[in-house]
């Protein structure tokens, strides 16, 4: 990994491999991210894109739980603020009531989603480290919705699991998250769609994974190889899945929506 941390480098869309830990790096001056986690070919570009589209309409307690976490080391790991907005519309389009959130970090998908839904509506939020959501905790308690979520520290296939043993549960949630372990992608995909309901929405992240999907495996940076070869297995089977319809986006590191229709 490279070792000055004040920089970070894109070249032709890709992040070179010694700044993937670091290319959320904290701007002290502007209290802004200047530079993409994703695939945009300039920094400038991606500037330009938050300070233009993003930034003024991120409401406020999201802009702090992105500043909080940007000084984290794993700051990478946070959902893209562009990826969220367009998250943002989605649930608005689906009219999302009761979500499912796989993998929660410090939380700015999980308060994006708690500010959009209804005052009644209920997030199940799983993530196997609570000590990463407990710094976004304040800040999502200071928005007033704290009540709306329903956190549950294990890992996401028991709780997956325990959810469809309630046949009350199945086809009732209306979009679902996912930004979790690569390799049980899939296997929380199958569980999601007899959670989410006909014409619900998944949502997956990291589905471009820095890139790499397009590269031969040798020229993977080492760092990223790993979930490679998982999320590529991810991207096909959800090409082929008849029971959705999807949109593969280039924001943040990729995502990829499903609507499902069947």
């Amino acid at each position: 990994m490279g070792s000055n941390p004040s920089t970070a480098s894109v070249s032709k869309g890709l992040l070179h491999a010694e700044d993937s830990h670091k290319v959320m790096e904290y701007n002290t001056s502007t209290n802004k991210v200047p530079v993409s986690k994703g695939l945009l070919r300039t920094e400038e570009l991606y500037t330009y894109l938050l300070e233009t589209s993003v930034y003024p309409r991120e409401p406020q307690p999201l802009k702090e739980i992105r500043e909080l976490t940007a000084s984290h080391p794993r700051s990478i790991m946070a959902t893209a603020p562009d990826a969220g907005q367009l998250m943002t519309i989605l649930l608005n389009l689906v009219n999302a009531k009761k979500t499912i959130e796989v993998g929660v970090f410090t939380g700015y998908s999980l308060l994006l989603t708690a500010l959009t839904i209804p005052d009644d509506g209920k997030i199940i939020a799983i993530d196997m480290d609570s000590e990463t959501y407990e710094i976004g905790l304040p800040v999502i308690k200071k928005a007033g919705v704290e009540h709306k979520i329903d956190f549950r520290e294990s890992k996401a296939l028991p709780i997956l699991d325990q959810l469809l043993q309630d046949d009350a549960n199945e086809g009732s949630f209306d979009f679902a998250f996912v930004d979790a372990d690569k390799p049980n992608y899939c296997n929380y995909h199958e569980k999601l769609m007899k959670l989410v309901k006909i014409g619900g929405v998944i949502v997956y992240d990291n589905t471009l994974w820095g890139g790499t999907v397009a590269m031969p495996e040798e020229s993977a940076p080492e760092v990223l190889r790993e979930g490679r070869q998982p999320t590529m297995e991810l991207n096909k089977f959800l090409a082929s899945d008849p029971r959705v319809q999807i949109s593969h986006v280039p924001l943040g590191d990729g995502i990829t929506i499903c609507r499902r229709i069947y």
